[in-house]
């Protein structure tokens, strides 16, 4: 008897040992979800809700992205409505012949500032759009054709040549080499109508003071348009880069879209990344959905701020599939290209990437002598092989670099207080021991949060090589409409700022888009995936003299009423070389 008691209670002691270990092994998860759940901050996700190089292996790693010329099919408007932008030709049957540069020999065309055109150039030029809206409808120079060629590729028209994911141009390092193409083509055909190898699109300048107004000749005859924003082209409307409709007086709103101009283009922009867009890749598990400054705004800022705000999706310039409609859109993406040449030229012309699933996505169009062309990213990366250049103008943005709103000095008194409680707050809230559970947040109203820097004190030469970004990861828009919202580092009070202020670190603008990466036959509702935002604020930090600080203090701020369409998922320090 007595060593069956000894036996059961060896057996015991196993048994506690056993589920001691258990619970040992199980503590450290245990502790950190109570760390987490305990965290007054936005959650840090790991994989930042977008996709990154290397952490997925992909089935068309490598293969650089072309469309599918055989299927065109019906596609979606990003409100969800159905569009149909297909050419009667089937461009699978053409022949299709590689791009072929100009003649070295040939005229270089000088693309102007629109407000300084003459007269005889707006009457050719009008004639010529005039000839491009009377020629048949099916034929590829028709002008309704050229539009649908931009339809084409940002509805999801065509899948991509070796998956079923859709092939799309925006939002991602492909705008620009896309837009460079289809400007490049609609100028050569203009061109030709006129019988003048010297024809150059006009740029809306619409980053000088001079040029921030609606340009006058898009007013007249062909280059008219009916279905624009009326309020905003009455005089004396200044363009609204940041588009929050504060009705400035016009000097001041000058004074902001310089102060955005230089964020965009310089603070901003510091790495080829932020100013080309995230790296779309192959195949549905190389997407992105990450533009960069200049498309974000104001690429997407002016589109929305000319299209008919009575329309569904502020049609034509509001909406991607029907933008190219009005004969604007080529000035305002002359300039968006000029942009382009301006940044390469800031940071010394070196290559943008080496990537050679950039360099080799090729896209088609119609040159203009009605051959289908394919002309790959790296045809485009070089303007004066391709025969044209831009007119120099001053640009006063490069000198209008933001000055702090509040001393900075004065404004670290005031976040030591904030940076006390030590909690993420919402306006309104007294509340400073809520618990906030890990999830995502609605934008309906203003969030301020705490973000640690994971590395301070970092050298002058580790800066130049790496810049600090902040990451405003899983945006998801509930609806496809505009949205957008302004992101502010420690801003004392974010009611009076603006993009004059070196609180502002950048804006997010959704401009009626779905992030679907397969068509609804494939699935397409259900691959919808979140965005994402950053940001360069290495030279913010320095202005605001928050460089050494262990933590900074961002704020969201809705703009419109967008923000109740609009869920986030965090905001994190990375570092980007």
């Amino acid at each position: 008897m007595e060593g069956k008691r000894w036996l059961s209670l060896l057996l015991l002691v196993f048994v506690l040992v056993g589920i001691s270990m258990d619970l040992l092994r199980e503590a450290p998860a245990a502790s950190s979800n109570i760390l987490k759940s305990s965290s007054a901050r936005i959650p840090v996700n790991p994989d930042g809700g977008e996709q990154r190089d290397g952490s997925k292996s992909r089935e068309y790693k490598g293969i650089p992205l072309k469309a599918n010329l055989s299927v065109c099919h019906a596609s979606f408007s990003d409100a969800d409505r159905p569009v149909y932008c297909c050419p009667a030709w089937k461009d699978a049957d053409q022949t299709l012949l590689d791009f072929e540069f100009p003649d070295p020999s040939s005229p270089v065309r000088i693309r102007r500032p629109v407000h300084l055109v003459d007269e005889e150039f707006v009457a050719k030029y009008e004639r010529a759009v005039a000839i491009m809206k009377q020629i048949p409808p099916d034929h590829p120079h028709n002008f309704w054709r050229q539009a649908n060629m931009h339809c084409l590729y940002c509805t999801g028209a065509y899948d991509q040549a070796n998956s079923s994911a859709l092939f799309k141009i925006h939002r991602s390092w492909l705008f620009f080499p896309w837009h460079r193409a289809f400007i490049y083509f609609h100028e050569r055909i203009l061109g030709k109508f006129m019988g003048d190898d010297t024809f150059a699109l006009p740029y809306w300048s619409w980053d000088t003071p001079e040029g921030m107004w609606f340009p006058d000749i898009y007013r007249k005859g062909a280059l008219n348009e009916t279905e624009r924003d009326a309020i905003h082209l009455r005089e004396p409307a200044v363009d609204d880069f940041d588009y929050v409709d504060h009705d400035l007086a016009s000097d001041v709103q000058i004074a902001d879209n310089l102060a955005f101009m230089y964020h965009q283009m310089i603070s901003g922009a510091k790495k080829t990344e932020l100013f080309m867009g995230c790296k779309l890749r192959s195949g549905v598990e190389g997407w992105c959905d990450g533009p960069g400054t200049i498309e974000a705004a104001p690429h997407n800022t002016l589109h929305s701020w000319v299209g008919n705000r009575y329309n569904p999706e502020r049609e034509n310039m509001g909406a991607f599939y029907s933008a190219a409609r009005d004969e604007v859109f080529y000035a305002h993406h002359s300039n968006i290209d000029r942009m382009w040449t301006v940044w390469k030229k800031l940071h010394g012309n070196k290559p943008e990437f080496v990537d050679q699933e950039w360099l080799e996505s090729e896209f088609t169009f119609y040159d203009e002598n009605v051959r289908l062309r394919r002309i790959k990213v790296r045809d485009v990366l070089n303007i004066d092989k391709l025969r044209y250049q831009y007119e120099d103008i001053d640009m006063p943005w490069l000198a209008a670099r933001p000055k702090p709103s509040v001393d900075p000095k004065i404004a670290r008194n005031i976040l030591k207080k904030r940076d006390g409680e030590g909690v993420l707050r919402m306006p309104g809230e007294t509340d400073r021991s809520r618990v906030y559970e890990h999830g995502s947040w609605t934008l309906d109203k203003t969030i301020t949060v705490r973000v640690d820097r994971p590395r301070i004190n970092r050298t002058r030469q580790e800066k130049e090589e790496e810049e600090e970004i902040l990451v405003v990861y899983g945006i998801d828009t509930k609806r496809s409409r505009f949205v957008k919202f302004d992101v502010f580092i420690n801003a004392v009070e974010e009611t009076v700022l603006s993009p004059k202020s070196r609180e502002f670190a950048g804006t997010f603008v959704n401009l009626h888009h779905v992030s679907r990466t397969k068509s609804h036959e494939d699935g397409g509702e259900g691959s919808k995936m979140k965005s994402h935002l950053k940001l360069g604020i290495s030279e913010l930090l320095e202005d605001l003299e928050a460089d050494e600080d262990d933590s900074i203090w961002v704020t969201l701020v809705p703009r419109g009423g967008t923000g109740v369409n609009t869920t986030v998922d965090g905001v994190r320090i990375d570092y980007m070389k």
